[in-house]
């Protein structure tokens, strides 16, 4: 891979006014530093699909877009649901990114995560997973009923990686083919193992929402 690949950061957005400011500036960082590096191309984006918050969510994309090239959005015309954004999100950018990227509004997950992404995905991967290292900051019950997921998935069948959430780096080629699975009741997390690339995982320390 001599050219940075082209890299679409999709973020799905519900009722996250307070958020997004903080969010738009550590993303927007993060990508003229990964530019300006030529760990990415110069087109890279930044796509936030608003699921049809009853806040101020769309205003703020709307301005961000129209002040930052680097910023596209999307509306949907309901709340539709956390996976169908993202679902709608990534069949936007499909055709226009050699890799993407998903993450939440509330950067709960660690951005700077997404430079071992993009080593892995330079080492020829075409899916790299987000991996907490601990959760050592969820309630003992929030840890009991994870684990207790985890467990009942795999009993059902499920191929998943364990404690990845949806924060994810996909190839081009690994997203054509999660897009031609024809779902309407969509679970990332157990339908991206079923595509059989090349995998890795890189680990990161979750921390607060932002707002």
């Amino acid at each position: 891979m001599n050219n940075p690949p082209v890299l679409y950061i999709v973020i799905p957005c519900y009722n996250e006014e307070e958020a997004l400011p903080i969010t738009s500036k550590r993303v927007a960082a993060l990508t003229d530093d990964m530019i300006a590096k030529r760990i990415i191309a110069p087109e890279s984006r930044i796509l936030m699909v608003d699921d049809g918050s009853k806040d101020r969510t769309w205003e703020v994309i709307a301005g961000l877009c129209r002040s930052d090239a680097r910023f596209e959005g999307v509306k949907l015309a309901h709340n539709a649901g956390h996976m169908n954004a993202l679902w709608a999100g990534m069949r936007m950018v499909c055709e226009f990114c050699d890799a993407l990227v998903t993450i939440d509004a509330d950067l709960q997950d660690d951005v700077n995560a997404i430079y071992g992404f993009l080593e892995k995905y330079r080492e020829g991967c075409d899916v790299v997973y987000g991996v907490r290292k601990d959760r050592s900051t969820d309630t003992a019950f929030k840890r009991t009923t994870a684990q207790g997921f985890y467990k009942l998935m795999k009993r059902l069948g499920v191929e998943m990686v364990y404690n990845a959430a949806d924060y994810r780096l996909l190839s081009s080629r690994a997203l054509k083919a999660l897009l031609s699975f024809g779902e309407v009741n969509m679970f990332l997390r157990g339908m991206v193992p079923m595509l059989g690339f090349k995998t890795a995982t890189v680990e990161y320390a979750r921390g607060e929402r932002v707002a």
